[in-house]
């Protein structure tokens, strides 16, 4: 045999293989509802939403076949009107947001679960309050909050009702969740702050900030909402999920996949992945900050099974229409895709 054969066989096999492995992926394509996926996400510099930011970056949504576009917004709350605004199919945002949602008759349902402990922090200035004793003296000022109406509000709500305030006793602004919430803090626009790792700790840091309460470890959730409390999640409306249950399963993979990557890796390893505009100019202070809240990462994107009946008990503290309202929690989430998304990833 001669060099010409070898030479033509060569390009037969790799015709052959090249059209072979186009073929699957346009069957597994096909497989797919809706390969091309809008994400709408509040905050996504947020360790709150770091599995969604691993998955992206490290491809697994492309490996499961999805083209997803995420689009940030300042916070949870403005990402939900994206959803139901219909420029969204999916959102990356709160779980309380799906009891709201059905309270006010419309149907939306969490799918996997990114956060196991909300990491939100309430913090009173040192600048504007440095006597603060308790909670009462928060009456009349300003809390800064990622957006009005998201998950951070919802918790400065709750922590206030717990000492016996309303939410209309103090005036909520929206901060967002970088560099913004960190200049409203330190230039004394707002009396205490709501928010969540990076910004936390460097407030803490630079002693600008006096911890109220903490929902950044699993003890602290406890602690405050007296029970697991569902955080960050991929939720999106009924009807999507009953149309695209193979999009919604191959979102979950790709979450899911991550979630396993984040017990395994290492601070060094994420900063290496994370997008460097994300660390604040503070990559040493990032790695620290990452420490405090990796314990309130889902290792496995699975809903605990007591954690949506504390959510709801918390947003009946200081929502009284809930009250009155018949919640079907079971309706709200769901833990069929990420049981088989951990059969798949062991």
């Amino acid at each position: 045999m001669n060099k010409s054969f070898f030479k033509q066989l060569a390009i037969a096999l790799t015709l052959f293989l090249l059209g072979y492995f186009s073929f699957n992926s346009s069957l597994f394509a096909q497989n797919l509802e809706k390969p091309k996926v809008s994400i709408a996400v509040g905050g996504k510099n947020l360790f709150y939403y770091l599995p969604l930011t691993i998955a992206e970056q490290l491809g697994y949504f492309k490996d499961e076949g999805l083209q997803v576009e995420i689009s940030d917004f300042a916070g949870g709350a403005k990402a939900l009107q994206a959803l139901v605004g219909g420029s969204a199919d999916v959102v990356s945002g709160a779980y309380e947001h799906t009891i709201n949602m059905q309270a006010k008759g419309q149907m939306i349902r969490a799918f996997v679960l990114q956060g196991r402990a909300p990491q939100i922090v309430l913090g009173a200035s040192t600048k504007t309050m440095p006597n603060y004793k308790t909670i009462a003296d928060l009456k009349g000022k300003k809390i800064g909050v990622t957006a009005p109406g998201s998950s951070t509000n919802m918790m400065a709500n709750f922590v206030l009702a717990k000492a016996g305030l309303k939410p209309t006793d103090v005036s909520f602004i929206g901060v967002g969740t970088a560099a913004g919430a960190l200049s409203a803090m330190r230039t004394g626009q707002i009396d205490a702050i709501a928010n969540l790792d990076p910004v936390i700790t460097m407030l803490e840091q630079s002693n600008d900030i006096k911890v109220i309460a903490d929902t950044r470890t699993m003890k602290d959730t406890i602690d405050v909402f007296g029970g697991p409390m569902p955080a960050a999640t991929l939720y999106t409306s009924e009807a999507f999920i009953k149309k695209n249950p193979n999009t919604v399963q191959a979102l979950t993979n790709a979450m899911v996949r991550a979630l396993k990557w984040l017990q395994k890796a290492g601070p060094a390893e994420i900063t290496k992945v994370v997008p460097e505009s994300y660390q604040l100019g503070d990559r040493a202070l990032y790695i620290q900050a990452f420490l405090k809240v990796r314990e309130a990462l889902s290792p496995d994107g699975i809903f605990p099974d007591n954690g949506p009946q504390t959510a709801l008990k918390a947003l009946k503290a200081f929502e009284p229409d809930l009250a009155s309202k018949d919640i079907d929690l079971s309706k709200t989430f769901t833990n069929d895709f990420a049981k088989k998304a951990n059969a798949k990833y062991k």
